[in-house]
Formats: structure tokens, sequence, C-alpha cells
């Protein structure tokens, strides 16, 4: 981009007196501002739909000032109307994620004061029916779950019992043997048990166990400020 200067004063030929030879307009003098002109005119930008080359700067002024947030016009937007808009996109108190990069989003984004956020926690939604969930930023839960040792019991209602043989009155043997018959003792009645046998036993043993759900470690960030 050029600016056009003029080569020769014109006006001061006015002042010369008749005969001067530089009181004279020349063609090569026209000719010569001429050509500065066209070629400062070609390499400015059209004021409609310009196509702008190198690094443009706005002007000062209602062009170049900050467009307000949420402008969905065709105005320049200048880097600062970038930052209010991010800004905007994450306010305090928002959360910032990244699966790669671990550094300070404040460095990243260009705005804020951010924490490191959740370390080794998982996040989970907000429920007000839920005294464990009805806080923000409440935790719970552990990485490792306790399991005692157990003992299985059971509860004997029959002992076990026993059948003997009952005895014989002599009044039952004569009523027999008056009869003709003839009179034999009670086979025995072998003895029985018929109880229940339970062995107590402890099953599993004290140690923590895993208790975690599938997830998946990112970097997470707070921001405070």
């Amino acid at each position: 981009m050029s600016n056009y200067t003029k080569s020769t004063n014109f006006a001061s030929k006015d002042n010369l007196i008749s005969g001067n030879p530089l009181k004279i307009v020349k063609g090569t003098e026209i000719d010569t501002e001429f050509n500065d002109i066209a070629t400062a005119i070609a390499t400015k930008a059209d004021l409609v739909s310009p196509t702008f080359t190198g690094s443009p700067v706005l002007p000062t002024g209602t062009t170049g000032v900050t467009q307000s947030y949420g402008n969905s016009t065709t105005a320049l937007a200048t880097t600062a109307f970038v930052q209010a808009a991010l800004a905007f996109v994450y306010p305090v108190g928002s959360i910032y994620t990244n699966a790669t990069v671990s550094t300070n989003p404040g460095t990243l984004l260009g705005f804020g004061t951010w924490s490191a956020f959740g370390a080794g926690r998982v996040m989970v939604g907000f429920d007000s029916g839920n005294v464990l969930f009805d806080t923000a930023e409440e935790t719970g839960g552990s990485a490792n779950a306790t399991l005692p040792s157990h003992t299985h019991t059971a509860t004997v209602t029959d002992p076990g019992h026993t059948h003997t043989p009952g005895s014989v009155s002599n009044s039952n043997i004569n009523a027999g043997t008056s009869n003709g018959g003839s009179v034999q003792s009670p086979a025995p009645i072998p003895s029985a048990f018929t109880g229940i046998t339970v062995a107590n036993s402890t099953e599993g043993a004290s140690a923590t166990n895993a208790n975690y759900q599938p997830y998946i470690t990112v970097y997470m960030w707070k921001r405070t400020a």
C-alpha cells in the first residue's frame, strides 16, 4: 500500500514572471502526477467488500471497538471480543477438562484464575432428592471397600433322641400261656440318633476390594475467579 505524494508544486508556477520556463506546465509533470495517483489508488482497499492482504490493523473508531458479546452480525471481531466470548462460555465455577494437555487454562485461554479440581474423583449430577448428591461439590464414596470375614451359624431344634425296648409285665406273659400260646419276649428295638449335625464355618477374609466404576483419566480445572 502506498500513499500519493505530489511531485510538482503547480501553484508556485503562478508567481513566476512570464517567460520563465518553470512557469510552463509540462506534460511530463502531469504524466508523473497521474501515474503516482494511479499507483496509490491501485494499492488501496475498496470501500465496498475490500480484500485485505498482509497484516491489516483496524482503525480507531466504531469499526475497531470491541463488539458486545452475542453480536452475531458481520461486524469485525477484535481479539478482545473473542476473549470476552470465551470468558462468557467459562464463567466462574465452570469446569474445564483436557484429555492430553495439563497446562493451566488461564495460560491456554488467556483469562481467569483456575485451580486443579476433583483429583481421583468422577463427577455426578446434582440431585435434590438424594442426600448424597443434594449439595454442590459434596463428596462421598471410597476407592476401596472393606469386606470383613463372616461366620455361618445354624439353630438346631432337634438335638437327637434314642429308642429303647419297653419292659413286659408278668400278667401279659401269664395271659399268653393260659391260652396255650407261646410267649416271646419283644424284639429289642435298636437305638437311633436322629439329630442334625451342624458345623459352623468362617467365610471370607478381612481385606479391601477395588470399588471403581469404568473411568478415564483427564485433567480437570475449576475457574475460581
